[in-house]
């Protein structure tokens, strides 16, 4: 009998051993205030109760507290919420500068009292521990500005503290009363929080005020800011002060880059700086470093000033990680070193440095590489020469212009510290649109040097010297003119002015005639007469492949003049040069919509949609709002191809894309994948109901047969749905998402005919 009951106690313990672990919910706000970011990052389940003491509905804002412990909460609600509420906050905790929560539900509970004030100093707003309580402390007021025009009262304050200055966020628009703040001793009660850059490191101290009955001014100023006496511009500096308490620091990392006379970057592990520095002493590039300086921000980013450099010449060389341009444009990786794949697009050399602009995912990024100091009468060495679409592998230390990591999308630079960062991929192919336009630009230079020669030839033996110096002089205006309507042909300047560049060229040659193009969309461009009545009209119409619309070229001559090869000639290289330049820029448009619609039912392409699924997930992270994704996939569209041939099953394609057109909105936005399958973007969705009641009306969509050819089919279509942020939080995730519902709706069909 014992060991049959020890056999049970066995099979149970193990049993029980098996089960998938599940978090019960954190229902304390200081369990919760204890949580690590590892042990945040699980997506832990909170139910907690606490009291409001700051909230910023449209900004999703919410800080509450509970005792002495307060943290932040990514709120989404429709609760007109109060300093003093006390709220019943159910939602899921997620790392950061520290841990927080983003809500799933928020219950008002009762109003009461607010917690009582810390009485902090600056150093007391640094510490982490205090990060989102509710504080009292005391400033000068430096700066108060209102934000002009906006929907929601706001005004910008910064502040000077015991030991050092900050930023605070007032909600109110009354801007006398902000303006009458300047240079007030004033005691604040606010929630405070920290600014961050996009490594979520602290880089100052952000307080937000509820309303100014939190603003309590201790003593006005003696005399008015515009009261003040007018200062000269050029003595300015005598009102500078600064009393200067930083403390030096030290800092220990691999050098990454190394700028004598001006920078120093060290790094260490995923954590990197920057450190202006005087030294020139021969540090290399891969050694392991010490640093000594002063804290400060760099356009947002952490930074040392005043760094000296000791270099222990033992190598620990950091291998650049390899990063796309979506994840430096997040600014999470400040001043590390990174590499990345792009093309060429263009190279400049300037007196201090060269510069390679690159694209990757079709967007731009540049790559520096800065001179170096001359130390001698010798020239630089020659530009690290990179052919337009060359695709190449750049490897350098990441500077984003901007530090906020709630920005999406930021620019960014790569350092380069020697051309071997630069490291060829592939070369650019030689047939391009840039290669095609140059040997379009070289056979009508000839073209045109060919006519001036003649023009020339035939004209000399009649020209006096006098006459033929003039003449030359012209000619030499005349072709420059021609040589910089080229070059704005391969350039990027508007169409439309260079046709009336081109008017004015034609004008010139024809001794200051009126000229000007009636364009395809029935624009004028240049100058026409105000009477053509007066004038004999000339005109000659402008050859293009692609546009059947007439452009015509016209000139006003006197009434009493003949014509002559002359003005033929005008014309004829006007009508040349307008056409390869509506022929050129027809090309670039053609290649462009080729990239970003399916030529056959001319919807966007998966290239396209994939890039608006990256803007709007962007969008929505920042914004906090959501989205649908729908995917469609045609059933048996095999056998219409099979049976009906590929023509046939072509228009059906297209009859199909028409009918889901119509039925989405204005923002919808439908795209074929290839084949049989699409996909539709909806946002300005409030709901997953809302996007079910979208995919149910494109099913609705094939109730009716398709007439094709005289075939009369029967069309249904496989519809899944994905939802962000539930089912994914990029894009690959809610295609998978939306791809496995639509197997699984098609799979159960195919059992209910089977």
């Amino acid at each position: 009998m014992k060991k049959i009951i020890l056999v049970i106690l066995i099979v149970s313990v193990s049993f029980l051993a098996a089960q998938p672990a599940t978090h019960s919910a954190l229902t304390s706000l200081r369990d919760l205030h204890a949580l690590t970011n590892e042990e945040a990052a699980q997506g832990l389940p909170v139910a907690f109760e606490a009291t409001v003491t700051y909230f910023r509905g449209h900004e999703h804002a919410l800080f509450v507290q509970d005792g002495d412990t307060a943290i932040y909460v990514q709120a989404t609600t429709e609760l007109r919420l109060l300093p003093g509420d006390r709220v019943l906050i159910k939602g899921t905790a997620l790392p950061s500068f520290r841990p927080f929560v983003r809500s799933s539900q928020i219950a008002l509970l009762h109003h009461g009292a607010l917690p009582k004030p810390l009485a902090a100093s600056y150093n007391d707003l640094l510490k982490q521990e205090n990060d989102c309580r509710y504080v009292r402390f005391k400033a000068v007021v430096r700066s108060a500005d209102v934000t002009p025009g906006s929907e929601r009262p706001s005004a910008y304050l910064r502040l000077l503290s015991d030991g050092g200055s900050l930023q605070g966020v007032l909600d109110s628009d009354d801007e006398s009363a902000v303006q009458a703040l300047l240079d007030a001793e004033v005691e604040i009660t606010a929630a405070v929080s920290g600014e961050f850059d996009g490594k979520m490191e602290r880089t100052g101290i952000l307080v937000h005020i509820p309303s100014l009955a939190n603003i309590k001014v201790l003593k006005r100023p003696a005399v008015s800011p515009w009261s003040t006496p007018v200062t000269s511009m050029d003595e300015v500096l005598s009102g500078y002060r600064v009393y200067e308490a930083t403390r030096r620091l030290r800092v220990k990392g691999t050098i990454t880059l190394y700028r004598p006379g001006s920078a120093v970057v060290l790094q260490d592990g995923g954590k990197s700086i920057w450190i202006t520095t005087s030294t020139r002493a021969p540090l290399q590039v891969g050694d392991l470093a010490d640093a000594t300086g002063f804290p400060d921000l760099r356009a947002g980013y952490l930074a040392l000033t005043g760094g000296e450099i000791r270099d222990s010449h033992v190598k620990a060389t950091i291998a650049p990680v390899t990063k796309s341009w979506k994840e430096l444009a997040s600014s999470s990786n400040i001043f590390d070193l990174v590499t990345i794949e792009g093309v060429v697009e263009t190279s400049i050399r300037t007196a201090s440095r060269d510069e390679y602009v690159l694209s990757s995912e079709g967007r731009l990024f540049t790559a520096l590489y800065r001179h170096p100091a001359a130390t001698s009468l010798q020239p630089l060495p020659p530009m690290r020469q990179v052919a337009p679409g060359t695709r190449v592998r750049i490897t350098g230390v990441c500077v984003p212009e901007n530090s906020n990591p709630f920005d999406y999308g930021h620019s960014f630079n790569l350092l380069m510290r020697s051309y071997s960062d630069i490291s060829v991929v592939a070369d650019a192919p030689w047939l391009s649109v840039r290669n095609l336009s140059k040997i379009a630009i070289i056979l009508l230079l000839m073209a045109i040097a060919a006519g001036a020669w003649g023009s020339i030839q035939s004209g000399r033996a009649q020209r006096q010297s006098a006459a033929l110096a003039a003449r030359n002089v012209q000619e030499a205006i005349l072709e420059r003119r021609r040589s910089r309507i080229l070059e704005d042909i391969n350039g990027s300047r508007p169409l439309t002015e260079i046709l009336e560049q081109i008017t004015k060229l034609v004008s010139s040659k024809l001794d200051g005639a009126l000229s000007w193009i009636d364009s395809e969309e029935g624009e004028r461009l240049g100058s026409a007469p105000a009477h053509p009545d007066e004038f004999r009209i000339v005109c000659m119409e402008v050859s293009r492949r692609s546009e059947p619309r007439p452009c015509v070229l016209h000139a006003a001559l006197g009434l009493r003049t003949q014509p002559s090869a002359a003005e033929t000639e005008a014309l004829t290289a006007g009508t040349g040069l307008a056409s390869l330049a509506i022929e050129t820029r027809s090309l670039y448009r053609d290649l462009l919509h080729r990239s970003e619609y399916d030529l056959l039912t001319n919807l966007h392409n998966r290239f396209s949609l994939e890039s608006q699924l990256d803007a709007r997930i962007g969008g929505a992270r920042q914004n906090a709002s959501v989205f649908g994704l729908i995917y469609i996939d045609l059933d048996q569209f095999k056998l219409i191809n099979d049976h009906l041939g590929h023509r046939v099953g072509d228009m059906y394609l297209c009859q199909v894309a028409e009918r889901m057109t119509l039925q989405l909105r204005s923002v919808d936005m439908l795209a074929r994948l290839g084949g049989d399958e699409f996909a539709a973007l909806t946002p300005e969705v409030h709901n997953r109901a809302d996007v079910e009641e979208i995919a149910l009306r494109l099913e609705r969509c094939f109730s009716e047969p398709f007439c094709v050819d005289g075939h009369t089919l029967r069309g249904t279509a496989s519809i899944g749905i994905a939802f962000y942020p539930e089912d994914g939080t990029d894009k690959d995730e809610l295609f998978n998402t939306a791809d496995a519902a639509m197997y699984a709706i098609k799979h159960m069909r195919r059992q209910k005919t089977a």
